[in-house]
C-alpha cells in the first residue's frame, strides 16, 4: 500500500497518534507538509520532544488542525500561542499512563520491514507505540527499510495491521556534538566524580549529563538503565565499563546511524515502553541509580527551573523528575542536576534567589544534589538556610555576593 492508502485514514475528527522522539518518521512529515490539506480537521496525538522532532509544526499544518502533546518543539511556539495545540505537563511517566488509556481512531506505528514470521520490530522506538496499538481503532505500520531490526525490541504483527504502507526515509538523528568548553568539561568531571562503579545510570543530553560519559571509561560494572541510549554507550562498552551481560534498558536510541547499525548488531539494549522505563515503583528498586540531567535555572530554594528561557516555553518536564524521585529512593543511588553556573556569557546567574518563571518544573522536594563548573552542593538532608549556602557557593564568584544579600532578604521576609 501506498500514500493513498495512508490519505484514506486521515479524516476531519480523527485522533491520530504519530510517533515522536527518535520514532518520527520523517518521510510521513514531509509528506505532510507537501500535502498539509490532508490533516485538515484531524487532531494528532504524540511526545513530540524538543530538539529532536523541530522539522513539522504538525498543528499548525492548517487553521483546523490540532495536536496534543507533553512537551513544546520550538516549531510548534505559534501554533501553542493561536490555540491548536494542547500542552499537558506531565511526566514521561504521566504522559505513558495517559497514552495507554486514550483511544485513538488511528495508531502509526514506524517499524523496520517484517522478519520471515511477520514481525516488525519498532526498532529505535520503543516508547508509546505499543502502549497506544492495542487501544486503536485503525493500525497502521509504517514500514521503513532504513529502520534497524533491533534483537531486544518488541515487534508489532503485520496481521495487527489494518494498513500497512512502505514509506523510506531517513531516521531522526542526533547533531554532531559541538567541541566541549572548558566548564562542560569541568561540570561533567565533578559529575563523574558521584559515580560509583555498578551504578544504574541515567541521563540526559546535550550540556555536561551528554559529556559525562568521557569521565566514565575507567569505572567497571555500569549499567544502562535510562529512556534513552546515546551513541557514549558504546564507547563505555569499548572502554570495559559496562557490567557484561546485564540488562541494559531504555525505551529509545538517539544517536547517529553508525550507532544504531551497532546495536542492532550487537544487541546490547533491551528497548521496552515508558512505562517501565520510568516506572517509579520499580526504579526506587534499582539499587545505585544515578539520575544525571540539565536544567536552566536553580534557586536558592532548590527549585528547578526547566522549561522557561524568560517568558519563552522552551520544552516541557519530560522525563527527568521521574528518574530524580526514584533516585533520591533507590539504594545508593542520586539525582544530579548539572549546569553551568552562568549564561549570556558569564553575564547572567543560571543560580538565582528564586525563580520568576510562571511554573516551577522540579520542585524543592525533589532535589538531591546541583553541580556546577565550580563544585558540588548535596542538598538532599540540608535545611533551607543550609541549602542556600551551599548554592550560593557553586554559583559564579561575581554573582555570591548579591545572592547571599537577596537570601537574607528572602529570609527575613519568611515568616
Amino acid at each position: 500500500m501506498g500514500l493513498k492508502a495512508l490519505w484514506a485514514e486521515f479524516r476531519p475528527r480523527r485522533t491520530i497518534y504519530v510517533p515522536g522522539s527518535a520514532g518520527e518518521s520523517l518521510a510521513l512529515a514531509q509528506a505532510l507538509r507537501d500535502e498539509p490539506e490532508r490533516a485538515a480537521g484531524v487532531r494528532f496525538v504524540s511526545c513530540l520532544v524538543p530538539g529532536m522532532n523541530e522539522t513539522l509544526d504538525y498543528a499548525g499544518l492548517t487553521p483546523t488542525t490540532r495536536c496534543t502533546t507533553f512537551m513544546l518543539p520550538a516549531c510548534m511556539r505559534a501554533s501553542l500561542a493561536c490555540g491548536q495545540v494542547e500542552l499537558i505537563p506531565r511526566t514521561y511517566w504521566g504522559a505513558a499512563h495517559h497514552l495507554a488509556g486514550t483511544r485513538c481512531d488511528v495508531a502509526i506505528a514506524h517499524v523496520a520491514p517484517p522478519d520471515d514470521n511477520g514481525m516488525c520490530s519498532l526498532g529505535i522506538a520503543s516508547d508509546f507505540a505499543p502502549l497506544v496499538w492495542p487501544q486503536a481503532a485503525v493500525k497502521i505500520l509504517l514500514v521503513n527499510p532504513a529502520m534497524p531490526r533491533m534483537p531486544h525490541a518488541p515487534a508489532l504483527s503485520v496481521g495487527d495491521a489494518d494498513r500497512v504502507v512502505t514509506m523510506e526515509g531517513p531516521l531522526v538523528e542526533a547533531p554532531r556534538s559541538p567541541a566541549t568548553s572548558g566548564e562542560i568539561n569541568a561540570i561533567a568531571a565533578h559529575v563523574a566524580a558521584l559515580v560509583p562503579n555498578g551504578a544504574r545510570l541515567q541521563t540526559g543530553i546535550g550540556g555536561a549529563p551528554g559529556v559525562v560519559w568521557r569521565h566514565l571509561e575507567g569505572r567497571r560494572g555500569l549499567i544502562l538503565r535510562s529512556g534513552m541510549a546515546n551513541d557514549w554507550l558504546c564507547d563505555l562498552a569499548h572502554a570495559g565499563a559496562l557490567a557484561e551481560g546485564a540488562d541494559h534498558v531504555a525505551g529509545v536510541a538517539y544517536g547517529s546511524s553508525g550507532f544504531y547499525g551497532e546495536l542492532a548488531r550487537s544487541g546490547l539494549v533491551r528497548f521496552t515502553h515508558t512505562l517501565e522505563t520510568h516506572s517509579l515503583p520499580a526504579l526506587i528498586e534499582v539499587p545505585r541509580l544515578t539520575s544525571i540531567n540539565g536544567a536552566l535555572e536553580v534557586d536558592l530554594f532548590g527549585q528547578v527551573n526547566v522549561e522557561w528561557q524568560g517568558m519563552f516555553l522552551s520544552g516541557g518536564v519530560g522525563g527527568g523528575p521521574d528518574f530524580m524521585r526514584a533516585a533520591t529512593l533507590s539504594p545508593g543511588g542520586r539525582s544530579i542536576i548539572a549546569l553551568p553556573a552562568t549564561a549570556r556569557k558569564g553575564t547572567v546567574s543560571r543560580i538565582v534567589a528564586r525563580l520568576d518563571k510562571p511554573t516551577v518544573g522540579i520542585a524543592r522536594s525533589d532535589i538531591d544534589t546541583v553541580v556546577t563548573e565550580h563544585g558540588v552542593a548535596a542538598l538532599r538532608d540540608k535545611g533551607m538556610d543550609q541549602r542556600a549556602d551551599a548554592l550560593v557557593a557553586i554559583a559564579d564568584p561575581q554573582f555570591r555576593d548579591r545572592l547571599a544579600q537577596d537570601w537574607r532578604a528572602l529570609r527575613a521576609a519568611i515568616r
